[in-house]
């Protein structure tokens, strides 16, 4: 998060709140009228053991609901967007409060108050019951994390320096091979493909050249070094297209990043147009046609509704916005081009009103969003008679650099929610990053510093990894499970392979993060039933995400809390770097299992049956 100046905001400022990052904008605009949202009915407010459970009937028309404790909105400190997409929120860390609800049409529009209900936490036995029926299939299982995973500029990849005395390069490179590898991602989207460290472009100073336009000169051999080592990983770049050359820049003054990006619209938008048609017409040579138009996509820009991202007015974006989707169509029609790409789900609304009046083409709907769950935009495109996929092209535990609560298994449980609740409603929910090889504001300091990574520098798998990776463990039939009793932060999925295994993930988390480092009153008791079982044995197998499994950060704590590790110390940490079990695997049999364990807060569970 940055001041408006372009300058980083210091590590120990007050984090703004969701409507102060807002209003970071590039400059005032005109929207239209959203529709009128009625008050949401039903709020219902169910006590229990360290929290207040609050669920309600959904709005027509809302793309998310903004809950009120005691008259305010509830909100966290490094949470952009504090509105919730489902009807249901857990409030925890507070007492007897008075609770009510909004819809939200738009991200300016927010619907009149429901009648509120009083609650506050209550003593409870902290129990809950799971049931999973593996008889019965509710659908094929989505991954939305599948799509896309986001990176440090991928120009980084060709750094031959060293952080923390590891290779930046080399490892970056691996971080994006394990994506592929271990999590099964698709994509890989990062910011300033036409930075000037790559050379893509000088203006003419004389007669034109070849492989140039009215004398300006094109140079993509650096991009193709890049999207050569990406898709010789087996994947793909969603192509964003920025920041600005130098000499293209109306004022190249205007930077962001210590590597100084410029965030300037261009000085010619035909000049710009010739650019972008020039890059991709030598991507389509190099790659192919129809491998560009079956997997790769192009975005136009990086949140241009924030000052610190873009310095020209929000006119000047949205042309730039119909400019470039022109210049990528006029190599190949079918071609995926999107946007705004927007911070806090800003501008959503508004492109999709430009581009009915413009004409311009638009193939998915990307924004961003950080410390919640993802809205659900689907009925805006409705109101506007689109039927595109949703791209949330970044989403993390937090917005702010060094921001430490996504090193341990907040982190897991976190990432767990975001997914489920995407799953089926979005095309891609893209974690920014993959690595914490990253230096927007600087390269690590230390090797827990609170980076975006997945992985830390040295590719240790934090536990954000883990729960990825046990999500990608489960199989494609997704099977129905139910949860009663004082649920709280516990959610689970379960889905069974085609061989018959079966996977139960739980987890058990909050979106208060001033319980980050865990609340013992939010602790359950879990007991998992597992119906339809075929009666063969079987290995039962449990692995667990918490304080003590599963979490790198403590390890490095406990050996002494220094800021890079020794050579000797390097080696400790891998071999400690394990998803770690949390009872010996067993051998069951029968058509029914129960199996009763805890699940402290935060606390992540895997059970899987095989054989």
């Amino acid at each position: 998060m940055f001041e408006e100046t372009g300058k980083p905001l210091s590590n120990t400022s007050a984090h703004r709140d969701w409507q102060d990052r807002i209003g970071q904008t590039s400059g005032e605009i005109t929207t239209a009228a959203w529709p009128d949202l009625e008050a949401p009915t039903g709020l219902r407010a169910v006590p229990g053991a360290g929290a207040v459970t609050l669920t309600w009937d959904p709005v027509p028309g809302a793309i998310g609901y903004l809950v009120h404790r005691d008259g305010a909105p509830i909100g966290q400190p490094d949470v952009d967007v504090p509105a919730v997409p489902s009807c249901r929120y857990v409030d925890t860390g507070h007492g007897a409060a008075a609770y009510a609800v909004a819809a939200v049409s738009a991200m300016d529009t927010i619907g009149p108050l429901s009648p509120a209900v009083d609650a506050g936490p209550a003593a409870s036995a902290r129990e809950v019951s799971v049931r999973v029926d593996a008889r019965q299939v509710s659908r094929d299982l989505p991954r939305p994390w599948r799509l896309m995973v986001g990176s440090e500029h991928l120009s980084y990849l060709l750094n031959t320096g060293e952080t923390g005395g590891r290779p930046i390069g080399e490892e970056l490179t691996e971080a994006l091979r394990i994506m592929r590898d271990e999590l099964g991602v698709e994509t890989v989207r990062a910011h300033g493909i036409l930075c000037d460290d790559l050379g893509v472009y000088r203006e003419g100073r004389g007669a034109p050249e070849p492989g140039g336009t009215a004398g300006n000169v094109y140079d993509f051999s650096g991009v193709d070094r890049v999207y050569d080592i990406v898709t010789g990983l087996g994947l793909r770049p969603v192509v964003e297209l920025g920041f600005m050359p130098r000499d293209l820049a109306a004022d190249p003054s205007k930077t962001v990043f210590g590597y100084e990006a410029i965030i300037s619209p261009p000085k010619d938008f035909e000049a710009w147009s010739d650019l972008v048609r020039a890059l991709v017409e030598h991507l389509a040579a190099r790659y192919g046609i129809h491998e560009l138009i079956d997997h790769w996509a192009f975005e136009v820009w990086n949140e241009p509704n924030l000052a610190v991202f873009w310095s020209g007015t929000p006119e000047e974006y949205f042309l730039l916005y119909d400019v470039t989707a022109a210049a990528v169509k006029n190599v190949h029609p079918d071609l995926r081009v999107g946007g705004p790409a927007s911070a806090a789900n800003g501008w959503v609304e508004e492109l999709l009103a430009h581009v009915a009046e413009s004409g311009a083409a638009l193939d998915f709907l990307s924004t961003h969003t950080y410390g919640n769950a993802p809205l659900d935009w689907r009925p805006a495109l409705a109101r506007h008679g689109r039927d595109i996929p949703v791209w949330w092209t970044e989403w993390g535990p937090t917005p702010t650099h060094f921001h430490g609560i996504g090193d341990g298994p907040f982190g897991a449980a976190f990432l767990l929610h975001g997914m489920k609740s995407a799953a089926g409603r979005i095309g891609a929910l893209s974690h920014w990053v993959a690595s914490d090889h990253f230096e927007e504001l600087g390269r690590p300091p230390r090797l827990f510093h609170g980076g975006f990574g997945l992985l830390t520098v040295g590719n240790l798998r934090k536990p954000r990894f883990h729960a990825l990776a046990l999500a990608a463990r489960l199989g494609d039939a997704e099977l129905p499970a139910t949860l009663e009793g004082d649920v709280a932060g516990v959610e689970a999925w379960a889905a069974r392979h085609d061989d018959g295994r079966i996977g139960v993930l739980l987890w058990n988390g909050t979106l208060n993060q001033s319980q980050a480092g865990g609340a013992p009153e939010l602790a359950r008791t879990v007991t998992l039933t597992i119906d339809g079982l075929d009666g063969r044995p079987r290995t039962l197998t449990h692995h667990r995400i918490d304080h003590d499994h599963s979490n790198i950060e403590a390890v490095w704590h406990a050996m002494g809390d220094g800021d890079w590790p020794a050579d000797e110390q390097w080696d400790k940490l891998r071999a400690a770097n394990t998803l770690d079990e949390l009872d010996p695997p067993a051998t069951v049999t029968g058509t029914t299992l129960t199996l009763r364990f805890d699940l402290p807060m935060p606390g992540v569970s895997f059970l899987e049956l095989s054989g």
